[in-house]
């Protein structure tokens, strides 16, 4: 699907990250957007700064179905979808808080239900249009420490491979993205608990939004970014006992650790 002049898209967790960084490049193609994310002052920043015209700053949550209907009512037609809003936590499962595992499902697994529901149908009616999943590289095989935003994640990649045979025929393609370790916020609030060689080694988040850009113009149905989380997929595929020693090399015994 080409994305341009007149081309409408949705993104939810536009705020910032991944959301912000795809929304400057779509953008700068010259497509409308409508921006969702519960900050609306940094929605409008970012709104501000855009080129183009057109764009809609969106003020929502996704875990609030009946507020995500509204902010893309509001939008009006939609031709790309992109469900990239996120939330992470970290640490040993039965260390983990049951209010911050909530958060996860309600943001990470039901916002994408929500915001698919609210745009989804649409599209199938126009007989065109993509689906852009956010997932994870933790999809295809979760670290230690992230036992629940790891489910999440294979949640999304669950559903999104059956959407994918749900709407052969019907115009709309789906893509799913696997970022790995990209430099964006998403951590931050627990920057603490992660292990030190993450440190610096993030890949760019404009690279990424470059791949999602080219995945959906091609129609594929995965990208995967940097290109090493696909190696990671491939050598759990040979062995699952090799990838999680890849894995305990990479990130230590847990992303988070236990306090002392």
């Amino acid at each position: 699907m080409r994305l341009g002049g007149g081309t409408r898209v949705l993104i939810t967790g536009a705020s910032r990250g991944i959301g912000a960084a795809l929304a400057r490049a779509l953008a700068a193609r010259g497509c409308e957007l409508g921006l969702v994310a519960r900050d609306k002052a940094a929605l409008d920043a970012l709104v501000a700064v855009l080129p183009g015209a057109g764009h809609r700053a969106l003020p929502a949550d996704v875990a609030d179905r009946e507020a995500i209907a509204a902010a893309a009512a509001d939008f009006g037609r939609v031709d790309v979808v992109v469900a990239n809003a996120g939330i992470a936590h970290y640490g040993p499962w039965l260390e983990l808080d049951p209010e911050r595992e909530r958060q996860m499902t309600d943001v990470n697994w039901t916002g994408t239900l929500n915001t698919l529901r609210a745009t989804l149908a649409g599209m199938v009616e126009r007989g065109g249009g993509h689906v852009v999943v956010v997932s994870s590289g933790a999809a295809l095989r979760t670290f230690p420490g992230a036992a629940v935003y790891g489910a999440t994640k294979a949640a999304q990649r669950g559903f999104a491979e059956g959407l994918w045979h749900d709407l052969d025929g019907t115009g709309v393609g789906v893509t799913i993205v696997y970022p790995g370790e990209i430099e964006t916020s998403l951590h931050d609030h627990q920057r603490e608990k992660l292990p030190s060689w993450r440190q610096g080694q993030e890949a760019d988040v404009d690279d990424c939004a470059a791949a999602i850009v080219a995945g959906v113009e091609k129609d594929r149905r995965g990208v995967y970014f940097p290109p090493q989380v696909r190696l990671l997929q491939a050598v759990h595929g040979l062995s699952p006992k090799l990838a999680d020693l890849v894995l305990r090399r990479l990130r230590g015994r847990s992303a988070a650790p236990r306090s002392r």
